[in-house]
């Protein structure tokens, strides 16, 4: 591959008290993009202030800062409008009034975003109405994975993530990037999702993402995980499912050298955000691959790791050439035989 692939990250206000600054400006040449939500704003993840209609005004002056010096730094901006879900509130006047009064803000402030990434087709119609200039971009969550979705949503949407459980299928992703191409398209990729592939849970989980306040003040049935994910990885041991997900090792990002100029890094929620951009930019790995996801699932295989310095040679084709349908053909359990590995639980 040609190595100019770059990289989208996802801002956080770290706990560790380092700056996200310092992460981009250490990894400057392999950044393009820092995509966040606004405080306070329904996103896709909870927003970064968290007691109910209390908004962070520190957390806000502390994005306002870091995207002044992000900015300078020559990395593109990309707003998160990407819940799931904006309930009543789903294509009214207030929603309206409340995306151009963020984003006539940050223009205020010189930090107009070159791009928006949203989930809400009305969202969309709103930026192009108001703001041709934004770039707008259809979110990983909208799952449009073909030509004929694209073609559909091409008079609100500038550049689209490809759905992520195709992205695996090279042939299936050239396909659409052709199109992409040809129609003046932009597409763009997620590398380390830690999500089941086709995942059948996935839009009530997002609605649940983008309700989490008024979940919380529910009284709740206990005694059962509305994840999917944890209930296969943590109390059945389905672990062999992990192998069948969409992510992307570092090791194997060369085979979209030519496709995707820029790969998007889930980084938000990430306790380590550092070590995951550290290791999509040098292309290899040593250590637990759940650690470099998002969601990252490294507590439900306790005691168990999965070491990706031992996948075998031939991973890639294994990972390109099964599709959606499985036919439990064996090749992915003698895969986790080598990559499954129990640490020594340390004495207590």
């Amino acid at each position: 591959g040609k190595q100019n692939m770059k990289f989208a990250i996802g801002y956080q206000q770290p706990e560790n008290g380092e700056s996200f600054t310092a992460i981009v400006n250490d990894y400057r040449p392999h950044i393009a993009e820092v995509f966040f939500p606004w405080v306070g704003a329904a996103s896709c993840r909870s927003a970064l202030g968290k007691a109910r209609g209390a908004l962070d005004w520190q957390a806000q002056n502390v994005l306002e800062e870091d995207l002044h010096a992000i900015r300078a730094s020559g990395v593109k901006l990309d707003l998160l409008f990407n819940a799931n879900c904006y309930g009543a509130r789903a294509v009214s006047v207030s929603l309206e009034n409340e995306v151009m009064s963020i984003v006539s803000h940050l223009h205020d402030l010189e930090l107009a975003p070159d791009i928006v990434t949203t989930t809400s087709p009305f969202i969309a119609r709103t930026l192009k109405k108001y703001c041709p200039d934004i770039e707008v971009r259809a979110s990983v969550n909208m799952r449009i994975g073909t030509t004929s979705a694209m073609e559909y949503l091409a008079d609100l949407f500038d550049s689209f993530y490809i759905q992520r459980d195709i992205q695996r299928d090279i042939p299936a992703v050239l396909a659409v990037k052709k199109w992409c191409d040809a129609n003046g398209k932009g597409l763009y990729m997620l590398a380390n999702s830690g999500c089941l592939r086709y995942c059948p849970s996935q839009t009530f989980h997002d609605n649940m993402v983008a309700h989490d306040d008024d979940i919380d003040e529910m009284k709740n049935v206990e005694g059962w995980t509305p994840h999917l994910c944890w209930r296969m990885f943590g109390k059945q041991r389905q672990y062999e499912e992990f192998l069948r997900e969409t992510w992307v090792r570092p090791e194997d990002i060369e085979l979209y050298d030519d496709i995707f100029p820029v790969v998007k890094l889930a980084t938000r929620q990430h306790s380590h955000p550092r070590m995951v951009i550290g290791a999509y930019v040098k292309r290899s790995f040593n250590g637990n691959l759940l650690n470099l996801l998002e969601p990252g699932h490294a507590a439900a295989f306790l005691p168990y790791i999965i070491d990706n310095q031992r996948f075998p040679p031939d991973w890639r084709e294994i990972a390109t050439a099964c599709a959606a349908n499985c036919r439990h053909c064996g090749r992915c359990t003698e895969v986790l035989k080598q990559v499954l590995v129990k640490q020594p639980t340390e004495p207590i």
